[in-house]
């Protein structure tokens, strides 16, 4: 007796067969929206780094996506007897998840974080200043976005039902399985040999694509006693790279005006300390100096980057001098400080200096200065013609340090980083900072969650609550920003990653990474 197969066994048949082909035009798409996170990491510099990264690619994507089409879709071919219900379904479904794909990879290359519980709180601020900015014609835009999208995968979706027979008769389904595993398998046994030997390469590609968890040595070794525990935790904590190849200062032009009638004094004091009580100066609180010595202070003033680029910045002048230079202000530079010929330009004696300041002459004056210098400097005259920021260089420990000025400030925490912004801000450029520094302007308002930078060979990233400390050996220790005191709370590894990610941004090649 034959057995003839039923309408609803050939109904749910054509439903599996097209869902896989479905899956597969899909798995397409996110490989292609997944470029932009190969785009915006720094490039392996040899083939087997290059090898694991396509394979790597390939491989975690396609079975992100496949794992979603198993989970969200195939279900519903079985499920649902309406062909059409099934396609609309699986295109909403399919356009909701690439979009979450490219806004992860939007939030990748801006933030270096994916989406996470780890990242929420961070989502959410970075999501409250954009939103406030958006109108109706923006949301519209968005909306119109996302049906344009969702059309287009029902386009797909119906072209692939009424070409399902077609398709089947190619017998593609094995060479391109075959090629999707052999990218998973080479891909995680290639990540197995460079954790157990530490191939920089490889293991610093561990946090590139979301959800990615490749099999390791450790986990995978150790579970055989094919891996000598103590040694591989000695040298994996000799992997952190803080080689900083190159330099892009600024990162892109910066274009600004200047108001001629502005003054601004910035004074770094380097020796001395600063009384409470000076006179029409106000003390700002929660200001930070993290750098190692006196000299990188200095220059970490000047330029608004942290110690660990001024070896490459010293055939850069400063942004801070060359820009208003340019535009014909007066500039006077005064320092009890030797400071590299570069700045010869700039600098006058004491004499000079202070003439031009006491005559209202300059409209920037700079001044590295002992503090019992301070009163002759600050002038009634003085303090009502310059908007003023006095900068405690001199205190060796740098937690915390002091800030003066008679202007407004609306930031919660500062650094030495944000004094070069902020000085450029009230001499009137309004231009981006974040192509000239680290830090940013402290007149405008900004929920800065952390302040990075670096001291010596350590990473420093402060919190409102903490002060964590990433040493050279990859180690981090977290301390009590106010006692001091050592603490052991589990580490944001959401927060290193944005702190690591901005901190590395002028380096050409974006080479100071830690190694996971």
């Amino acid at each position: 007796m034959i057995l003839a197969e039923t309408p609803r066994r050939k109904l749910v048949t054509r439903l599996v067969t097209w869902g896989h082909w479905f899956a597969l035009q899909n798995i397409v798409i996110a490989i292609i929206i997944a470029a932009i996170y190969i785009l915006n990491s720094p490039a392996p510099a040899t083939a087997i780094g290059n090898l694991y990264l396509f394979t790597n690619w390939i491989s975690h994507i396609g079975f992100l996506t496949f794992f979603g089409f198993v989970i969200l879709i195939l279900p519903l071919c079985y499920l649902l007897s309406n062909a059409k219900a099934v396609k609309i379904i699986s295109s909403i479904v399919a356009a909701s998840g690439l979009a979450l794909l490219a806004f992860d990879a939007l939030l990748y290359n801006k933030l270096g974080v994916h989406l996470s519980i780890n990242s929420a709180d961070l989502i959410r601020d970075e999501a409250q200043t954009v939103m406030s900015d958006f109108g109706w014609q923006q949301w519209g835009f968005l909306t119109l976005l996302f049906i344009v999208w969702f059309s287009f995968q029902l386009i797909v979706a119906n072209a692939l039902w009424q070409r399902i027979k077609k398709l089947q008769k190619r017998k593609l389904g094995l060479p391109i399985s075959s090629f999707f595993v052999a990218c998973f398998v080479v891909s995680h046994g290639l990540h197995v040999w460079a954790d157990a030997k530490l191939y920089q390469p490889i293991v610093k590609q561990d946090n590139m694509f979301p959800l990615s968890y490749p099999a390791t040595a450790k986990t995978l070794m150790s579970r055989y006693s094919l891996l000598d525990l103590e040694d591989y935790q000695q040298r994996k904590a000799l992997q952190f790279d803080q080689t900083i190849n190159g330099i892009n200062y600024p990162t892109a032009p910066v274009y600004c005006s200047v108001q001629n009638e502005q003054k601004v004094l910035l004074l770094g004091i380097i020796d001395g300390k600063i009384l409470d009580t000076v006179s029409g100066i106000s003390s700002l609180g929660n200001h930070y100096g993290l750098q190692s010595n006196l000299q990188s202070s200095i220059n970490t003033v000047l330029y608004g980057l942290p110690e660990l680029y001024h070896n490459a910045l010293s055939a850069y002048d400063p942004i801070l001098l060359s820009l208003p230079a340019s535009m014909g202000l007066n500039i006077s530079v005064y320092s009890e400080q030797d400071l590299p010929t570069r700045f010869n330009q700039f600098v006058n004696n004491w004499s000079e200096f202070t003439s031009k300041l006491q005559d209202i002459d300059s409209n920037l004056a700079i001044g590295f200065i002992n503090s019992d210098r301070l009163s002759q400097l600050l002038t009634p005259e003085v303090q009502s013609q310059y908007q003023i920021l006095i900068a405690d260089l001199s205190q060796s420990e740098g937690l915390p340090s002091q800030l003066f000025s008679n202007i407004n400030v609306n930031k919660l925490m500062s650094s030495h980083e944000d004094l070069a912004p902020t000085v450029l801000n009230l001499l009137g450029c309004t231009a981006n900072a974040s192509a000239y520094s680290t830090g940013s302007d402290l007149t405008n308002t900004n929920k800065r969650r952390y302040i990075v930078s670096t001291e010596g060979s350590k990473v420093l990233l402060l919190t409102t609550t903490e002060r964590i400390e990433i040493m050279n050996n990859g180690n981090v220790r977290i301390f009590n920003l106010q006692s001091n005191e050592e603490v052991f709370s589990p580490v944001d590894t959401s927060l290193l990653s944005q702190g690591i990610k901005h901190l590395s941004s002028f380096s050409s090649k974006r080479s100071l990474q830690k190694s996971n």
